[in-house]
């Protein structure tokens, strides 16, 4: 599986390929929103993982983008913040899910999953 990795921060992002990289076998990375698109056409990821505040363009822009132009992109949305008003406006953006980054194990049970289950 290729797992793009939208998030600004080095650190997080080195998290989360640490907590699931026994589950992906390749990472595309990409600093911020602004360049998920593009980032996301030269590569063609299985599944995107996309933080909810970035630089520029917040990660519900962001994919909206991807999913306007790939349908059948699958985004699960991560972040440190939960209400169901956040969760809302991911599948309003077209996100599959919306996880809690402190619930990486869940994160890794989707992506080896496939994706999230409805």
């Amino acid at each position: 599986m290729k797992l793009m990795i939208v998030e600004d921060s080095d650190e997080l992002r080195r998290m989360i390929t640490s907590s699931i990289g026994d589950v992906v076998e390749e990472f595309v990375e990409c600093r911020n929103s602004a360049e998920a698109l593009a980032t996301y056409k030269a590569n063609t990821p299985d599944m995107v993982l996309m933080d909810l505040r970035t630089r520029q363009i917040d990660g519900f822009e962001a994919t909206k983008q991807i999913k306007t132009a790939f349908p059948e992109a699958m985004v699960i949305m991560v972040s440190q913040w939960d209400s169901p008003a956040l969760r809302r406006a991911a599948q309003l953006a077209g996100a599959e899910a919306y996880v809690n980054r402190d619930d990486l194990q869940r994160l890794g049970d989707m992506i080896q999953s496939g994706g999230p289950k409805s």
